[in-house]
């Protein structure tokens, strides 16, 4: 009798058992579509059979049925280290190649916009200054030619200064995304240990974590530290950005503007105080565009175009003027300057034409005839090889090179963190076919430990009513 009700409960575990499966397998495939979802497996195990005194002696007995242990999440901790890590340098790779893209694009070189095609125009017209140098025609074209050429190193100048101020208001916004999602993954910390410590389902909960935490990486870079009791940590720099329950913040600080000068840092508001060590994320790749230039040419991308942009100016002005203050104006004037550079502002956007018409121009000698040997050699400055030509070729030779080697990184970390999920989805990702099939075995199992039941039911109702009536008549 012990035994037959027994075996009632080893049936009911079954089914039981087999409606948990049921219940899990419907929730991954109600999920299959929802991003960050990890797909999840009842963990069971069979309970064995126990000896009692009542039934020592028996040969063999059969174990009590299944016992439903928990919910896995099937998820791999080396496989999201991997996502994270991925994407933390893919990110870092697409801000700078975005950044270097926009940059490339706005010299508009080659084409009729850029400023080789500015320069070769004001050289031509000194050209034919020189054919023509009592042409006052002639004589417009070079200050026209001139003002455009001036007119498209500020514009440069200025497009840059621009992209340098939108790239830092971006990364000011992402700095906030980083405080709230390091709050965020403190919070969950705190509830998934709760709920851990009480033997509840969190599952859900670390699918949520885990998507901040690859945000996190998306902007920051920085790693994950697992502890004992279910938290995580988010290190950046090696230094504790989330620990536990309780979220560290940092700020944006430095330069302003592209023309201080000055660093743009991100420092912790607590805690030890410093800089914090980024080497991923988009972030990391937008302050180093954003650092400042050097002397070697290896300083922030938009620091040194700036700078560039300044360099040719400068070059411009110098050894224009250096020729002209050589001849003499019509109103017999000598030593005069044709451009200009102000105090004080960028030499790209300060360039200004001293002449304001032919009167200007030295077009004469020190006897005040027409002398076009002034207009002849200053049509030539520009295939000097420390002018302003060959300064602005070889700015657009690094930026193009530059750009290219970015975009090449960007694509190759992109396919890297493409495998990186790909590898993470066939482990943790849900897959249709497969759950249709647990669903099937699961169905399967419940109508076979309903058919158990109904057996042992049926022979219990024969043990009680119906023993001892056989052979009455």
């Amino acid at each position: 009798m012990v035994s037959t009700f027994g075996s009632l409960a080893t049936a009911y575990s079954g089914l039981a058992a087999a409606r948990a499966g049921i219940d899990v397998t419907g929730q991954n495939i109600a999920n299959a579509g929802t991003a960050g979802y990890t797909r999840q497996r009842i963990t069971q195990n069979s309970i064995p059979a126990t000896q009692t005194g009542f039934m020592r002696g028996t040969a063999a007995l059969a174990g009590q049925g299944v016992s439903v242990d928990g919910i896995a999440r099937l998820a791999s901790l080396t496989l999201d280290a991997g996502v994270r890590v991925a994407t933390g340098s893919s990110a870092y790779a697409d801000a700078r190649a975005t950044a270097l893209s926009a940059l490339e694009t706005g010299l508009h070189e080659p084409g009729g916009d850029g400023l080789s095609t500015k320069l070769d125009a004001f050289w031509s017209s000194w050209s034919e200054l020189a054919s023509h140098p009592d042409d006052p025609g002639a004589a417009s074209a070079v200050l026209a030619a001139a003002g455009t050429v001036g007119t498209t190193l500020a514009a440069g100048s200025k497009a840059v200064d621009a992209q340098w101020s939108a790239i830092r208001g971006t990364v000011a916004g992402q700095v906030a995304q980083l405080n709230d999602a390091a709050k965020q993954v403190a919070d969950l910390n705190g509830r998934i240990r709760t709920a851990l410590a009480s033997g509840g389902n969190a599952n859900e909960l670390l699918d949520q974590r885990d998507q901040l935490t690859e945000q996190i990486a998306t902007l920051a870079g920085g790693t994950t530290r697992t502890n004992a009791d279910g938290t995580v940590d988010v290190l950046l720099g090696g230094n504790p950005l989330v620990q536990g329950t309780d979220a560290r913040a940092v700020t944006l600080g430095g330069g302003a503007r592209l023309a201080d000068g000055a660093a743009v840092t991100l420092t912790w508001t607590s805690g030890s105080a410093g800089a914090v060590s980024l080497t991923g994320g988009s972030i990391g790749g937008a302050l180093a565009v954003l650092a400042p230039a050097n002397g070697n040419g290896t300083g922030g991308a938009l620091a040194q175009a700036s700078a560039a942009y300044d360099d040719v100016a400068t070059k411009l002005a110098t050894t224009v003027n250096a020729v002209h203050a050589t001849g003499t104006t019509p109103a017999g004037t000598t030593g005069t300057a044709f451009f200009a550079l102000a105090a004080g502002v960028p030499a790209a956007q300060g360039l200004s034409v001293v002449p304001t018409d032919g009167s200007g121009l030295a077009t004469r000698n020190a006897a005040g005839e027409l002398d076009d040997s002034f207009a002849d050699a200053l049509s030539r400055l520009g295939t000097g090889t420390g002018g302003a030509d060959a300064a602005w070729a070889t700015f657009v030779t690094g930026v193009g090179t530059a750009s290219r080697s970015a975009t090449t990184e960007s694509t190759l970390t992109g396919l890297a963190l493409t495998n990186a999920r790909t590898q993470q989805q066939s482990s943790a990702g849900v897959d249709l076919d497969e759950e249709n099939v647990n669903l099937l075995s699961y169905q399967h199992a419940y109508q076979g430990a309903a058919r158990v039941l109904t057996a042992v039911d049926e022979m219990l109702d024969t043990i009680i009513n119906r023993v001892g009536l056989v052979g009455r008549g």
